[in-house]
């Protein structure tokens, strides 16, 4: 049994790059944590929309049944606004309670700042040196954001990819409770979309529904 730990920017990005994965994770009895970092609000200015993901972000993990669910609130969409330092010496804390085995995260290189961030401060609490067990620790990509990256940055390229057949179904499900940020078809957030997405990863590997990620530290 592995401890499996996802580090997510904002409500939501802890589901589309990888929900199917970390569903897949719980069905083999691996423990599965999540940490959000960001409301997810403040930049959009509706009053009471950081309460409802918050909601929403529970309701999705008992979907996917997640050992647990940290929510820490930063301010939306100025994360580079934060020392950095600060951000990994509190996610150093996360890390060395849980010990993972795996670690997911953002691609660092999204058009989103916050997902940068996000990437940047989880490879660094995850350094050998503090973690010399970790399995794996691989980036993965976040639709409407990855695609969406500035064209001369490095581009999204994956050497991994996990076949999601037997759980896609239980992420798009986990996807729903966040009826705020779901959109309608031809969008990349749309349930559709996500399907269809799953479906052209897995036509590069011959699979049904596959998600990709980048592995950008592995030790066997």
């Amino acid at each position: 049994m592995s401890t499996v730990l996802v580090l997510a920017a904002h409500p939501d990005d802890e589901l589309l790059g990888v929900g199917g994965t970390l569903a897949r994770h719980v069905r083999s009895g691996d423990t599965v944590h999540a940490v959000v970092l960001a409301e997810g609000a403040s930049s959009r200015y509706r009053s009471g929309l950081a309460e409802d993901l918050a909601k929403s972000a529970q309701r999705a993990a008992e979907v996917l049944r997640l050992s647990s669910l940290e929510l820490w609130d930063l301010p939306d969409q100025r994360l580079d606004t934060l020392p950095l330092i600060d951000v990994v010496q509190r996610m150093e804390a996360v890390v060395d309670g849980l010990r993972p085995d795996l670690v997911y995260t953002h691609f660092p290189c999204d058009v989103n700042a916050d997902h940068g961030v996000v990437a940047r401060a989880a490879w660094t609490a995850c350094r050998p040196y503090v973690l010399p067990r970790l399995h794996r620790f691989a980036v993965f990509e976040t639709p409407s954001s990855t695609e969406w990256a500035w064209p001369t940055g490095s581009p999204f390229t994956p050497s991994l990819y996990i076949d999601v057949s037997d759980t896609l179904d239980t992420k798009l499900e986990a996807m729903a409770c966040y009826e705020t940020e779901l959109r309608p078809p031809p969008h990349p957030r749309s349930l559709g979309a996500l399907r269809e997405r799953a479906a052209y990863w897995g036509s590069r590997v011959g699979r049904q529904a596959v998600e990709p990620f980048q592995i950008l530290r592995e030790v066997c």
